[in-house]
């Protein structure tokens, strides 16, 4: 229950912030560790087979991925221009476009009855690519009128990303049962570290909040539904079933908007982390709205619809 309220609990202490931003301003400098916690916490989740698994749904993974870094980055250029932001909201969609997947899909994927395995193991592919990709893509997007770090960017996801969920991965391989033992602490760790994140980004850029924080939702909860349906209508027009349809909508429309939130703050400024911090309550509230409803609808149809359906032709 607590878990399922993420959205409520990161509005009422993004609330608290706007009302009381020198109660988190302070703890800016946590960010980054409390992110390192997150992604710890992730790789407590995964083993090798997570990765092994890839190999088995290769066509699956090589879609879900593509469509993960190209739809999602290009959208968030094109609602940005679209919408006039400056540089600094520009960055932040880019951001929010061009990292992984987030750890929410596989939570939605369950729950809307979607393939789970796969979405797993596309979420460890595509945060371990997103080490790359992630200040690639926002440097050849944004173009020459920023400078982006793309070195320093790289090197501090591989502190940020890659070494805490290579880490998990190994505790979880050779210490397995302790990790089912604190297997259920998980989730409430990585829900407040995340709430928490977003509440220093909303008390750092309160100001710009003020200004146009109505218009960035827009931007976000435009982005997010473009990635959810064309995650879904792409795959299915591929000719995947509706399980991967379900897996692959997640994995495009779902992303790590903590992480996005957490790169603004160090290597751009505090507005640049406004989207990712809007993206990370709003694909909460939107994942669980589609997981419930289709989770309610079969994944195929019945031998008896089949028949019934036959028969009526």
């Amino acid at each position: 229950m607590i878990i399922q309220l993420f959205p409520v609990w990161a509005v009422l202490l993004s609330a608290l912030a706007m009302i009381q931003p020198s109660f988190f301003i302070d703890f800016k400098g946590y960010i980054l560790p409390l992110l390192m916690i997150i992604m710890l916490a992730m790789g407590l989740t995964l083993s090798a087979s997570d990765f092994k698994r890839v190999g088995k749904n290769g066509k699956a993974v090589a879609v879900g991925v593509l469509l993960q870094f190209l739809v999602m980055p290009i959208t968030a250029l094109l609602i940005a221009t679209m919408f006039g932001f400056d540089s600094e909201l520009t960055v932040g969609m880019l951001l929010v476009g061009s990292v992984a997947g987030g750890t929410s899909s596989n939570v939605m994927c369950y729950l809307a009855k979607g393939d789970t395995a796969l979405s797993i193991s596309m979420t460890a592919i595509s945060t371990l690519l997103g080490v790359v990709l992630t200040p690639l893509l926002v440097s050849l997007m944004i173009g020459t009128s920023v400078d982006v770090p793309v070195q320093s960017m790289l090197i501090s996801l591989v502190k940020i990303v890659l070494i805490p969920v290579a880490l998990g991965v190994l505790i979880n391989t050779f210490a397995h049962q302790l990790v089912r033992k604190a297997e259920f602490v998980l989730p409430y760790v990585s829900m407040f570290a995340i709430v928490f994140i977003i509440a220093i980004v909303v008390a750092l850029s309160s100001e710009k909040i003020a200004a146009v924080g109505a218009l960035v939702a827009v931007a976000v909860i435009l982005h997010n539904g473009i990635g959810l349906t064309l995650g879904y209508w792409v795959t299915y027009a591929l000719g995947f079933d509706k399980k991967v349809c379900r897996t692959i909508a997640f994995e495009v429309g779902l992303q790590n908007s903590g992480l996005a939130s957490a790169l603004a703050v160090k290597f751009f400024t505090p507005a640049a982390a406004l989207p990712g911090s809007i993206f990370s309550v709003w694909h909460n509230i939107s994942g669980s709205l589609i997981a419930s409803y289709w989770s309610k609808k079969p994944t195929h149809v019945q031998p008896e619809q089949s028949q019934t359906a036959a028969e009526s032709l």
